[in-house]
């Protein structure tokens, strides 16, 4: 053979082979690039729900459509999938997985045979903001997620904050776990979130078709009540994890009083619901204060006069409202609480030290016993549907 072709051959056999094991490198990520096992995942899908054109004739764009993936288990085992729904500045990331690299709610969900939809609210993530129509955004910095999230015990000041202790890391800037979160922390916008969310939702719930699970964190606890009450035939359970609160007046965590500002002006959210007998303005619901304050550390609350105006849609949907020791939201959840179960809704309040879930933020799907919370929701989901 030609000497010239014999080099030319080699030269492209060991190509080949350098490319070869490359490629098999490449292959398998680094340990610093966190996965997870689909393993029990038999399909995986995304779409859009909701939206219209918005904008002026012959410059219109889509609006308000809002980013959903949803994941299907090899073996379902309950009848009714889980919709998630986030907080304020948070995503659907916040149940696919924790900044320290674990498996999220999704898959401890789908684990137990869940379908499970997890949901970028409208203006937020991968779902379109469309300047000009949805508002101004806002985004969280560092320093105030440290005190309300993950680094309360060494932040704060609110009564609870030294019981924090659930947080993978130091909760502060520059360990490694809180860079990644703070990574995960995108802009949201204000006034229209709640309808766009809502109206979003509802979509969700009518491509669906069937009945289903809303477990809702924060921000997305307030969407939750609105949801439910504008399809009440398909929210069989609720599910919610300090929701947005409490009801009439905001707070000041600090000194445990409340401000002249903020809070719920329809007892559950800023949204007009519906109520028996009707409310047409939040302004008609007649409320007052307790006397006193349930315990050290709690404000008393703003309750209704009786006879109490119910919530009517919501009536039949066993809530489970869950509170973490050592969050800023202890000094109120209870008032919210408090309130739907006034207002005819059959709601569980558990402050989740009781049930063996100490040390838990505000952020409690991403802490370090967040398997265990799951646990425990999945248990009681059981116990109430199956």
């Amino acid at each position: 053979m030609n000497s010239k072709i014999m080099k030319f051959t080699k030269v492209v056999s060991i190509a080949a082979c350098c490319a070869m094991g490359y490629g098999a490198y490449a292959q398998t990520p680094p340990d610093s690039i966190p996965t997870v096992s689909l393993d029990n995942v038999a399909r995986h899908g995304f779409f859009y729900a909701g939206g219209e054109y918005v904008g002026d004739a012959g410059r219109e764009t889509m609006g308000g459509a809002m980013y959903v993936e949803v994941m299907v288990p090899k073996e379902i085992q309950h009848p009714y999938p889980i919709v998630f729904l986030h907080g304020a500045g948070q995503t659907g990331v916040d149940f696919l997985q924790t900044p320290d690299g674990r498996p999220g709610w999704a898959y401890d969900f789908l684990d137990m045979g869940y379908v499970v939809y997890i949901q970028d609210f409208p203006a937020r993530g991968r779902s379109q903001y469309v300047p000009g129509v949805d508002g101004d955004m806002n985004i969280r910095n560092a320093p105030n997620i440290e005190q309300i999230f993950t680094a309360s015990a060494a932040t704060a000041d609110f009564p609870q904050a030294s019981k924090h202790v659930q947080w993978p890391g130091t909760g502060r800037m520059g360990d490694p776990v809180f860079d990644d979160f703070m990574r995960t922390q995108v802009a949201f916008i204000g006034g229209r979130q709640a309808q766009l969310t809502i109206d979003a939702n509802v979509a969700l719930l009518d491509m669906i078709g069937a009945p289903v699970i809303l477990l809702t964190h924060s921000q997305g606890g307030w969407f939750g009540w609105n949801i439910a009450d504008e399809r009440p035939g398909q929210v069989v359970a609720i599910v919610t994890l300090e929701p947005a609160a409490p009801p009439i007046r905001g707070v000041d965590t600090t000194n445990v009083v409340y401000r002249e500002r903020g809070g719920l002006a329809w007892g559950v959210g800023n949204t007009p619901i519906t109520y028996d007998p009707p409310a047409g303005d939040a302004s008609e619901l007649q409320v007052v204060i307790e006397d006193q304050a349930d315990g050290e550390g709690l404000v008393p609350c703003y309750v209704q006069q009786e006879p109490a105006r119910q919530l009517i849609n919501l009536t039949h949907i066993p809530v489970l409202f869950m509170n973490g020791e050592a969050g800023y939201h202890r000094i109120f959840d209870h008032c919210l609480a408090g309130w739907l179960n006034q207002a005819g809704v059959k709601t569980e309040y558990v402050q989740m030290e009781d049930v063996g879930l100490t040390g838990n933020g505000h952020m409690m799907m991403l802490e370090e016993n967040s398997a265990e919370i799951a646990e425990y929701i999945g248990g009681w989901l059981e116990n109430n549907l199956d």
